[in-house]
């Protein structure tokens, strides 16, 4: 059975300190089939340099990173 539309998954990983943030969004990649979309929630500042290099190490793409009040978000679709 083939799917035809792209899924959003959800990850939080909020309160997590590096480098469970990156730990976690790689397990989950791994659930993922190509095209999927995963939007995570992070507390963790660094995270925005983690999941930027992360995404550019592992051909995933980021397609957002956003930060409202301390809470930091980013998209990314699996390659």
């Amino acid at each position: 059975m083939t799917r035809v539309a792209t899924e959003i998954h959800q990850l939080d990983v909020k309160g997590l300190q590096c480098p469970m943030p990156i730990v976690k969004i790689a397990k989950a990649m791994k659930e993922l089939v190509s095209g999927d979309l995963i939007e995570v929630v992070a507390t963790d500042p660094g995270s925005v340099k983690d999941f930027a290099a992360w995404s550019k190490a592992t051909g995933n793409e980021l397609l957002e990173s956003s930060a409202i009040d301390g809470v930091f978000k980013f998209v990314l679709r699996k390659r």
